[in-house]
């Protein structure tokens, strides 16, 4: 993706210096753009935990750059093997909740684990994370080719129209290598010459969608208009919304999704109001040993400070300011789980499925 006409992807390997792991910085954007050099894996594992980087595929990819700067760790170590495992851990430790960061570590493992020596383990290492953040931009791209199909099957029956499209949180390049995907169809639809127009979920309590989404679409070109979280029912009601468009941390095999707080919402208004509502998501976002979601997959609870604090731009600087009383305290659960039953399919690399297991599993048959 571009930002201000200069291509970038949201973490690579500093072309100069391999050793150092650089990624775009999210904490300060829209009103700062910043570009971080990690070169340990206390600083990446920091960055995942502080939500410099966020996003299914984005905290995937970081966990994998930083196993690769766990072995340039453990080759100056006593004991490499020790010290890949401690890595690993600390790394793992980081976000509960998105299935991606485990799937990335196991990999990278697996990769590691299968070399023999520890100049062939670095670079196997190096390799490894590469192909993770290749793979994910690649399988965000197919996702948007898939998508695009329905965003034409609405521009037949709404001929010159725009084609409305509900979004919650941040699933854009933003929390991906590149094109993200929830937003992948959206860029493929507007790049196609539909008129896409998308109705931009703030989302309390970081505010993703305002700060993230917004600033992605606007970078894009993208007709888009910010609401409050709230808007979106009153929208659908009125028939004001095609579609809803959103991604995931973690998919069941079942179908269940988790994502962003406050997506459960959107569904059941979705389902009240005969909305199409879809979930995009690669193929790593998916829990093949989880059936139940509401149930088994682990809901991250963060700092309450989220909650009683808002961060803006304010006389030339990004500012912090309390929107709570001091003495009351706050909840912050970082995600929900919307149940398979009201989403109407997801969107993958390799097509688009109906959110029930069988469905799921002819389109991975590996998986069986």
């Amino acid at each position: 993706m571009n930002v201000n006409g200069t291509p970038y992807r949201t973490i690579w390997l500093k072309s100069d210096d391999p050793d150092t792991v650089q990624l775009i910085d999210q904490r300060n954007l829209p009103h700062e753009f910043n570009i971080e050099d990690i070169r340990s894996v206390d600083s990446m594992a920091r960055a995942i935990q502080e939500m410099h980087v966020r996003g299914a595929g984005l905290i995937g990819a970081a966990a994998g750059y930083g196993m690769y700067l766990a072995t340039l760790e453990a080759s100056r170590s006593s004991s490499f093997l020790d010290s890949i495992a401690s890595a690993y851990e600390t790394l793992k430790a980081t976000r509960p909740t998105a299935v991606n960061l485990v799937w990335a570590l196991d990999r990278q493992m697996k990769a590691i684990n299968g070399e023999n020596g520890e100049d062939a383990q670095v670079e196997i290492a190096r390799k490894t994370a590469q192909e993770i953040a290749d793979e994910d931009a690649a399988y965000c791209r197919r996702i948007g080719e898939h998508g695009l199909q329905l965003f034409r099957e609405i521009a037949t029956k709404k001929p010159g129209e725009p084609i409305n499209i509900l979004t919650h949180c941040n699933a854009g390049w933003l929390a991906f290598v590149d094109y993200g995907s929830a937003s992948a169809p959206i860029y493929a639809a507007h790049d196609a010459g539909l008129p896409v127009h998308v109705y931009v979920d703030e989302t309390r309590p970081r505010n993703q969608g305002a700060r993230l989404t917004a600033w992605e679409l606007g970078q894009h070109g993208v007709p888009h208009t910010i609401i409050a979280d709230n808007v979106g029912g009153h929208l659908m009601q009125h028939g004001l919304v095609d579609l809803v468009l959103t991604g995931t941390d973690r998919t069941a095999v079942s179908g269940d999704v988790a994502n962003k707080i406050g997506t459960y919402l959107k569904a059941l208004a979705a389902k009240d109001n005969n909305v199409p509502f879809y979930v995009a998501l690669p193929s790593s976002t998916f829990d093949w040993t989880i059936r139940d979601g509401v149930k088994d997959i682990p809901i991250e609870q963060r700092g309450g400070e989220e909650v009683s604090f808002a961060q803006g731009f304010c006389d030339g600087q990004v500012k912090r300011v309390r929107l709570s009383p001091k003495t009351s305290p706050a909840a912050n659960y970082a995600f929900d789980v919307t149940p398979a039953r009201l989403i109407t399919g997801l969107i993958t690399e390799r097509g688009i499925c109906q959110a029930n297991e069988k469905s799921i599993r002819e389109l991975f048959p590996e998986k069986n």
